[in-house]
């Protein structure tokens, strides 16, 4: 053993470089603090490279959906409507519509954010043709007096939840490209309104009221972010409230449904237009706390009609109870945050563009999940929309991804940027 062991045995890795040092001289030196800071370089960002928790936010909600909309439509097949139908029709099929999602989805994620950009005006445009071909006679499918539909083989298409993507990315990049004029009726709102109205007008037809108050509050809170001027949006709400007023006052069906809706328990209301909202309040009565058990609801035996849609929430609040309606409000709260977030960032980094798309996503997800489980509880009156994520409908889940992979992608570029990258 040599002098320094001798001396120094409980700090040889010190003394090495000591002796190293005064041997190799200040050369040595370099190359060890050289060596030291090109170690501190490859570990200073643990950043990820995409946002984990929002990921699982999507999975838990896709996976409940899952389970639910097999609890709710086990019973379906005992049922007249549905007798050819097999137990598992309806979970074998969500099942379908879940990998086709996910598979497009993880496509859609490698979309760079600008072509969405680029090629707003062409799938606007698109969608607006659709919506006009499910119109035509031979194209476009019916269920329930309804003609929302193109049969595609594994799944009826609903141009109307293309049109809520749609409506996203063309609003973005209207108020990115008019950022001069949005405090001008004419050139800034006017050309919107124009948009919209047509939509609505063909939506309408189908007919679809749910889908186009999505859509317009998808544009014109874009539209409202973007930084239109107050008084315009204030007019433009005033607008609004009248033209609902005035559909309303012209339609005797949706009449009667706004009058149940005031009364529900009315006799005469609750054995008709108030039917399943009566038993959508059951639903969530019989649940109470921690709920009647998975698979424990009566009410979706044949009582509460589209549960495994429109009120699956109501079955959830039956099977699950209290505590699993928190959970499923407390998932699309963390959702909304983080695309608000996205949005937030993106528009720090200068990317106006792909910042109004993360934050029109959040309108998208969130007022279409209040507007239901609104519905549901009785807070709104009956309107049919599905729950985000969750109900069954594979165009809906279908779209629903590939706004979740468009916002994801619009974080992944924030990442890259915030680590001094390049796109």
């Amino acid at each position: 053993m040599n002098l320094k062991d001798k001396l120094f045995p409980d700090n040889r890795l010190g003394l090495d470089r000591f002796w190293n040092f005064s041997r190799g001289g200040i050369d040595n030196f370099r190359t060890g603090l050289r060596d030291a800071v090109s170690g501190v370089e490859q570990t200073r960002s643990r950043m990820m490279e995409y946002d984990q928790l929002l990921v699982w936010a999507v999975l838990s909600l896709m996976l409940i959906g899952l389970v639910m909309v097999y609890s709710a439509s086990i019973t379906l097949a005992d049922g007249p409507k549905y007798a050819n139908y097999s137990s598992n029709f309806f979970l074998i099929r969500h099942t379908i519509s879940l990998a086709i999602a996910i598979g497009v989805g993880i496509w859609t994620f490698k979309i760079p954010t600008k072509m969405w950009d680029r090629y707003s005006p062409l799938i606007f445009g698109f969608t607006v043709l659709l919506l006009i071909a499910v119109l035509i006679p031979g194209i476009g499918k019916g269920v329930n007096g309804a003609k929302r539909w193109i049969p595609l083989g594994l799944m009826n298409f609903q141009p109307s939840e293309l049109m809520k993507f749609a409506a996203i990315i063309f609003a973005a990049s209207y108020t990115v490209q008019r950022q001069e004029y949005l405090q001008s009726f004419v050139k800034g709102m006017l050309p919107m309104g124009i948009a919209v109205a047509l939509v609505g007008g063909l939506l309408m037809a189908e007919p679809d009221m749910g889908a186009f108050i999505v859509v317009a509050l998808i544009a014109f809170g874009i539209l409202f972010l973007g930084g239109i001027n107050a008084k315009l949006f204030g007019g433009l709400i005033f607008v609004g409230i009248a033209s609902a007023v005035t559909i309303i006052a012209l339609s005797p069906f949706r009449q009667k449904r706004i009058m149940a809706f005031v009364d529900p328990w009315q006799a005469d209301n609750a054995a008709n237009k108030a039917y399943q909202l009566t038993h959508s309040l059951m639903a969530f009565g019989r649940g109470e706390w921690f709920g009647t058990g998975l698979g424990g609801s009566v009410e979706k035996l044949h009582y509460l009609p589209e549960a495994h849609t429109d009120f699956i929430m109501a079955v959830i609040g039956e099977e699950l109870g209290f505590v699993g309606v928190v959970v499923m409000i407390f998932l699309f709260y963390w959702i909304v945050r983080r695309a608000f977030l996205i949005g937030r960032t993106a528009l720090q980094l200068d990317r106006s563009f792909a910042g109004l798309a993360a934050k029109g996503v959040a309108i998208w997800i969130g007022w279409q999940a209040f507007i239901n489980m609104g519905v549901n509880l009785g807070l709104l009156p009956t309107k049919g929309l599905t729950l985000p994520l969750v109900s069954y409908g594979g165009s809906a889940i279908l779209m629903n991804t590939i706004a979740i992979a468009m916002l994801l992608r619009i974080d992944y570029e924030n990442r890259i940027l915030m680590r001094g990258g390049k796109l």
